[in-house]
């Protein structure tokens, strides 16, 4: 079937801007395609921000031309295919209009033959203003419903169907975007449309796979016959649909796999794909299954009630965390970096993904990624932190987007579970209008969200729907933030409310969807939006980049809790990436060591969409913050923790998520800050399968001196040669008696391997090795190192320096002109 491809160069212009007159290419957005043409600054540096706003305070026109050939026009039909359409649009063509769009998340496809001719024809998307489209909406609203008030910037986001973090969120800037971030294409039918398959799985007791598809296909012409082919699992298969009458019609059918191979979530097992091809009529859908069960576990237990996901029978700890819009800027969303950032959470033992709800129903790419990856997504609608309109015009709106997204998606062995929106139950307790009304509010909710249910439930019997995060569970609109004994939680004590680390230890959630803890980009990412000048945490530049209004004062308060304070701007960035990576790994060791009642840990958040402060593990120029490193130790398989408890001795916590026993050894050492052995205990047991175990504790008290002079260090090998390690400080870092390390370090190749070897005198603690070459180099955005942020100990105790290798494309004479070592004791 020959598409006709409408991707490329459009003309741009602007009814409010008579001297613009450019190329915008698509898909894309308008703010890149004037980024490109020089008539806008770079958004995200300095404050440039300040300077976009007129771009979506206007309104666009996008133009081209095509070519319709003879043979074309004698086809049943032409289907304009249209997705990712930013938002309010009018599409015509050759002068007349054809489709009318108002929803980011629909999938448009219209018939335009009777409006095509032979030869030259002239296209036009008309994109209006999106803020005077919210208010407008607003203003029509039987009652107030209050919108995402100290997240967006421009108001009543809540009344459009687009990414609502487009409007500014407390991580993200104002750059409301619009444009086309998908292929255009004009297809020729000939009297049959294939319109969409779906298939479902059911295991047999035997093991078999019985997988059955529904393929609908639209009848444009009568027919005697059509025939639909089947290529699946090295089988082909051919259906004959007789008497085909016009309209929608449906086949199903049903091919048994035989001793499949079964797709498991990273870190449990592999990801085996089989490739499905559905031919009609010239016409082919292709996907890739992955054969497995999964269900979520919630039943009533002994604690209250199980919120476990179980994959292939096999009960599952979620590890990962959430995922904003990949860019602020639509077009830089490039299937590179989707790549780039899904595998680094996998390189961070991560094996589930939460889709947030301010975002929006990710590109296609980004689910193949994690198919192939082996990463669970927990896809939530687009609903976040405000709450959103019942009338029946925006019900009936909604309710197509979730038709298509749900069919979009449905097939894929990833997508783990459907929930319905972020925070929207806990948002009618935030603002004036709910909480004085919450039963109206209560049922304006409902309203909204039991279609959601019932639509999903209805597209995708297979998964479960769960109604919001968090959420305790059916029909419950109560408190879900501070329960920990059944559903998901999000746990913000810490950041929001100024709790100590220690906070963390309070609560056992059953899930734990999202808690987080910011910290300030690092000196590298900084050069990329701010001159040196601005190099303060309280510049305007620098400020502009915090959207969190306390998020600053929070950083530095924490600091004076647990650390001496910084000497420098350099060593402020890297201690409040200490200072994050300790928050969020003290909740998640925590959690894990009680594994059998917390099932899942979800960090906020993975990435960002710009260079900004934020609560994410992965910088947007792609670096890794200490968070990420700290984040691969205390998700993998095996991991080892350290736990005081108030009036309990100190223990050694073992982690063990394979589902086979796991042989290991090692030794726990106490050492002093002059780097002696003060003692030592040899480990070695087996782990049982999927189990959390206290392998060693100690019942000495420390004096207080004592507390200031020590520290234990554990180091276990697995028998699969995997090794874990971990520490324990019994006092705060700002009262321990660090020396100043002398750090060695020895740079060499091996088969075009570059390593790098370091050694110390004395125990140095979060070890960052970082690449500061000079912002045109760029070099170190570009690569990384496989360990950091870690303890290193002198050789004179491990018997080894401590040898660790750079990821990445680099020169190698270059690459050693441009090491920082950073590490806690020298911040001060």
């Amino acid at each position: 079937m020959s598409h006709i491809s409408l991707d490329g160069q459009w003309t741009l212009t602007s009814p409010q801007h008579s001297h613009i007159h450019t190329t915008c290419t698509l898909p894309g957005d308008v703010h890149s395609a004037l980024i490109s043409a020089e008539l806008l600054p770079q958004p995200y540096y300095g404050s440039n921000e300040t300077l976009i706003q007129w771009v979506g305070e206007s309104e666009w026109l996008l133009t081209r031309e095509f070519t319709i050939e003879a043979d074309q026009l004698t086809a049943t039909a032409i289907d304009l295919d249209l997705s990712f359409v930013d938002t309010m649009a009018v599409v015509c063509i050759n002068g007349t209009q054809v489709l009318t769009c108002s929803n980011m998340f629909r999938l448009y496809q219209i018939d335009v033959l009777p409006y095509l001719q032979l030869g030259t024809n002239h296209i036009s998307i008309a994109l209006a203003r999106n803020d005077i489209e919210a208010q407008q909406r607003a203003e029509k609203l039987p009652f107030p419903v209050p919108w995402a008030v100290g997240n967006n910037q421009i108001p009543h986001m809540n009344t459009l169907r687009k990414t609502q973090c487009h409007a500014g969120w407390d991580w993200g800037l104002c750059l409301l975007s619009t444009g086309v971030y998908h292929s255009l294409t004009l297809t020729p039918v000939y009297s049959t449309r294939l319109h969409h398959v779906r298939t479902q799985q059911t295991w047999l007791p035997n093991g078999n796979c019985e997988v059955t598809l529904t393929i609908d296909c639209d009848i444009l012409v009568e027919q005697t016959t059509q025939t639909v082919e089947i290529n699946f699992d090295e089988q082909v298969h051919t259906i004959a649909i007789d008497n085909v009458k016009k309209g929608i019609q449906t086949v199903t059918t049903t091919i048994i796999v035989t001793d499949p191979q079964r797709w498991w979530p990273a870190g449990y097992g592999d990801q085996p794909l089989y490739p499905l091809t559905v031919t009609l009529n010239n016409q082919t859908i292709t996907k890739k299954l992955g054969l497995r069960q999964l269900t979520l576990d919630t039943q009533v237990d002994a604690i209250g009630s199980a919120m476990t996901f179980v994959v292939n029978g096999n009960a599952i700890t979620a590890k990962g965390a959430n995922w904003i819009p990949l860019d602020a800027l639509p077009s830089r969303q490039t299937p590179e970096r989707y790549r780039q950032l899904l595998e680094d959470a996998v390189a961070a033992n991560m094996n589930m993904i939460r889709v947030w709800g301010g975002g929006m129903y990710e590109h296609d790419i980004f689910y193949e990624l994690c198919d192939e990856l082996g990463l669970l997504v927990w896809q939530d609608l687009m609903f976040a932190c405000a709450l959103y309109p019942s009338t029946p015009e925006f019900l009936a709106d909604v309710e197509l987007e979730i038709v298509d997204q749900v069919k979009r998606l449905a097939d894929h062995p990833s997508l783990a579970l459907w929930c319905g929106d972020n925070e929207v139950i806990g948002a009618i307790g935030w603002y004036d209008e709910s909480k004085h009304n919450r039963e109206k509010y209560v049922v304006n909710y409902d309203r909204l969200n039991r279609m959601l249910q019932q639509v999903v439930e209805q597209y995708d019997p297979s998964r479960r729907f769960w109604a919001s995060s968090p959420c305790n569970g059916e029909l419950d609109f109560g408190d879900a933030w501070h329960d920990d004994n059944r559903g998901d939680m999000h746990f913000w004590d810490v950041w929001h409310s100024g709790k100590s680390f220690d906070a963390y230890h309070s609560v056992k959630p059953r899930f734990c969807s999202e808690f987080g803890y910011q910290s300030w980009p690092s000196l590298p990412t900084v050069k990329t939006f701010a001159d040196s000048e601005d190099w303060n945490v309280t510049s305007p530049t620098f400020e502009q980049h915090q959207k969190n209004g306390r998020g600053n004062s929070i950083i530095t308060e924490m600091f004076t809790r647990y650390f001496r304070f910084p000497i420098g701007f350099a060593n402020m960035l890297y201690l409040s990436q200490v200072q994050q990576a300790l928050a969020i790994k003290t909740a998640s060791e925590f959690w894990r060591a009680h594994k059998q009642h917390c099932r899942g840990i979800l960090y906020w958040q993975l990435n960002d969409c710009w260079p900004v402060s934020s609560w994410s593990s992965i910088e947007y120029t792609g670096r890794w913050k200490q968070l990420h490193h700290h984040a691969k130790r205390f998700f993998a398989p095996v991991m080892a923790t350290f736990i005081q408890q108030p009036q309990q001795p100190l223990c050694l916590h073992v982690v063990n998520d394979h589902h086979h026993t796991m042989p290991i050894s090692g030794t726990v050492i106490k050492v002093d800050w002059q780097g002696n052995v003060l003692e030592t205990w040899a480990l070695e047991t087996q782990l049982a399968p999927d189990s959390s175990t206290i392998l060693w504790q100690s019942d000495e008290q420390l004096t207080t001196t004592e507390t200031k002079q020590v520290f234990y260090h554990v180091r276990l090998t697995c028998a699969d040669g995997s090794v874990t390690e971990n520490d324990y400080y019994p006092c705060l870092f700002k009262h321990a008696q660090l020396q100043n390390p002398a750090i060695t370090t020895e740079w060499y190749q091996d088969n075009g391997t570059i390593w790098l070897e370091l050694d110390c005198d004395y125990p140095a603690l979060f070890v960052e090795p970082q690449l500061e070459c000079q912002l045109e180099c760029q070099l170190e955005c570009q690569g990384r190192f496989s360990d950091s942020s870690f303890t290193l100990l002198p050789s004179a105790i491990t018997g080894t320096k401590h040898r660790i290798q750079y990821i990445g494309d680099c020169d190698f004479e270059t690459i050693k002109q441009q090491l920082t070592v950073y590490h806690l004791r020298g911040t001060y």
